[in-house]
Formats: structure tokens, C-alpha cells, sequence
């Protein structure tokens, strides 16, 4: 079945997806600091992550990448910078919290406060090589056409 919404669609402004891959770290955090789910704040790491890949795909393709397969989109940021091959383990294990901490699974996902702070590192660490990579000096790049 298709997705459809009314009157909105995805963003093709790249500094929005950063945008909101920043929201959901600060929730990320927000949650920690207070005590919320570890299932929560883990999948706001991932989408932190997803939101940030498909910000950066979008300036350096043009294109709008769908889907939430962190690893995909990271292979795909592989394929314009090669650095992002570092990225790649992290990706795959924030990958896997997409699905896991969102939906009710006869064996549950285990998640003690070291392992949340460990998504939560990788997350932080993730989008600001992502952001260092899209902004200049604090302020976005020109979009080039």
C-alpha cells in the first residue's frame, strides 16, 4: 500500500532533515537526563541518524532517498565520500533499532543504560560528522546546481 498524506511530502531542503535529526537527539538526551523508556530514546537515536544520512544524500545527490535502512543510506553516502565506510558499524547497529524498539516482539530488546548511552554516543558522534560535512562555519552551504 502506498504512503499518502495530505498536501504534505518530504522535504527537499536539506538543512530541515538535519533539523529534525537534531530534534531527536535533544529528545534523545532529554529522555536520558529524566529517566525516560530506553526503548524511546534509542529509536531517537536511530531516527536521528536516518534524518541525518538522507539530509546529507539529499545535498550531495539532489535526490529525496525513502526508506529507513541505516545502512543502505549509509552505503550510499559511501558511494559520494568515501569516509563515510567509518560509519558503517554504527550504522548497522542503530539500524537495527528501528523496528525493535517500536514494536512489541516476542523476545524483547534488551536495553541497560550503558547500552542506551553507547546508541546515544554513536548517534551524537554520527551527526556531527554528518553536519561538519554540510555546514560551513555554522551556516549551510550553498546548494549547488
Amino acid at each position: 500500500m502506498a504512503r499518502s498524506r495530505k498536501g504534505a511530502r518530504d522535504s527537499m531542503y536539506y538543512y530541515k532533515w538535519l533539523d529534525k535529526a537534531l530534534c531527536d537527539l535533544q529528545a534523545a538526551r532529554i529522555l536520558l537526563t529524566w529517566g525516560g523508556d530506553p526503548s524511546n530514546i534509542a529509536f531517537h537515536c536511530q531516527q536521528s541518524i536516518e534524518k541525518a544520512l538522507k539530509g546529507y544524500l539529499l545535498f550531495r545527490t539532489g535526490r529525496h532517498y525513502d526508506g529507513h535502512n541505516l545502512t543502505y543510506l549509509c552505503r550510499q553516502a559511501v558511494l559520494t565520500d568515501e569516509q563515510f565506510t567509518e560509519w558503517l558499524d554504527e550504522s548497522a547497529a542503530l539500524n537495527n533499532l528501528y523496528i525493535e524498539t517500536r514494536y512489541p516482539t516476542d523476545l524483547p530488546l534488551e536495553l541497560d543504560s550503558t547500552a542506551v548511552r553507547s546508541y546515544l554516543r554513536m548517534a551524537e558522534d554520527m551527526f556531527a560528522a554528518i553536519r561538519k560535512e554540510l555546514y560551513e562555519g555554522g551556516r549551510p552551504h550553498r546548494i549547488k546546481k
